[in-house]
């Protein structure tokens, strides 16, 4: 088994890149950064979106799987539609024509739920929820799903699967997680019992071990898969676990929303308090049923993963304002 994994540098490439390597697997790692990959790693540059048919036909020469990582994520800031466009539909298009053109094995493409929903919607997700992107990140992961499937089916294969992820956490994560782990390092009370959203999240691991699991069981692809650590959990509960592992006091208190609402409209935050409130649950049942086991103590994980972290966040704090994911 040889396996192209495209963004190889990236926050979930690296670690699938790590699992594929300690099970024997031959790689070629694809990535805007090579150079980040030692030189006996077989790393390539993940060409442009607009590159010739034959830099395609040349990554995916040779290989059997495809594990496609790369793409841009909700948290570039000053990204533009056409950025979005360019990364997350036109070069996975392109990428799934070369690879069902000679690829002998699966193609399993990392997206997101932001494919399926908007960040402030609340709902429960599966396999067969309806599609309603709201955003330009949004709108271009699922442009990218249906392009690849598109491009699986126009040369006769069904060996192509789209993988929708949560909220991802992880050692490097960016977004509203890395957020709400640097507002649980500090002393001041929090009003999280305003904070009324249930949403489910996934550990980077899990995400691995989802994609081995996809690459080798035994069954037909499904289109379309949802991961999710199980059970779904409390944003009071996400920062309580940060505080714990950061070894902080717990300082939570039970503010009604209906206080917070309006002080976030005035100061212009309604939008990202809006999504701070809404319950997402995803549904990986589907995955569950065909052997893969998911993460079932998310929220230690998190406490874990903030107690791990604690020495790097001085240099954090100092982000402060990011743009929320």
């Amino acid at each position: 088994m040889k396996v192209l994994v495209t963004g190889a540098t990236g926050f979930i490439g690296r670690l699938v890149v790590h699992k594929l390597r300690e099970s024997g697997a031959e790689l070629r790692l694809a990535s805007r950064h090579p150079e980040r990959l030692g030189s006996g790693d077989g790393a390539v540059l993940l060409p442009n979106f607009d590159a010739p048919a034959a830099a395609f036909l040349a990554l995916t020469r040779g290989v059997t799987h495809v594990v496609h990582c790369a793409g841009l994520n909700n948290d570039q800031g000053n990204a533009t539609e056409a950025d979005y466009w360019a990364a997350n539909v036109e070069l996975s298009a392109r990428l799934a024509h070369a690879a069902a053109a000679q690829a002998s094995g699966r193609f399993i493409h990392l997206s997101s739920i932001r494919a399926v929903i908007g960040a402030r919607v609340s709902a429960t997700i599966d396999e067969n929820t309806p599609p309603a992107p709201q955003c330009v990140y949004g709108r271009s992961k699922r442009e990218g799903e249906i392009r690849i499937l598109e491009a699986y089916a126009s040369h006769g294969r069904s060996d192509a699967a789209v993988l929708r992820l949560p909220p991802v956490y992880g050692s490097g994560m960016k977004g509203n997680l890395a957020t709400l782990m640097r507002l649980a390092d500090t002393a001041m009370p929090l009003p999280t019992g305003a904070l009324t959203g249930i949403r489910s999240l996934m550990s980077r691991e899990a995400v691995v071990r989802a994609v081995s699991h996809l690459l080798t069981h035994s069954a037909p692809l499904r289109p379309i898969y949802v991961g999710a650590d199980v059970p779904p959990v409390t944003l009071e509960a996400i920062i309580a676990a940060f505080r714990r592992g950061l070894g902080r006091p717990m300082r939570l208190m039970t503010v009604p929303a209906g206080l917070m609402r309006p002080a976030a409209s005035v100061l212009g935050k309604q939008a990202f308090w809006d999504g701070l409130t809404a319950t997402q649950i995803c549904d990986p049942a589907l995955l569950i049923s065909q052997g893969w086991a998911p993460e079932t103590d998310p929220l230690g994980r998190l406490a874990e993963l903030a107690r791990l972290g604690k020495s790097s966040f001085p240099s954090l704090l100092g982000s402060w304002f990011v743009q929320p994911r």
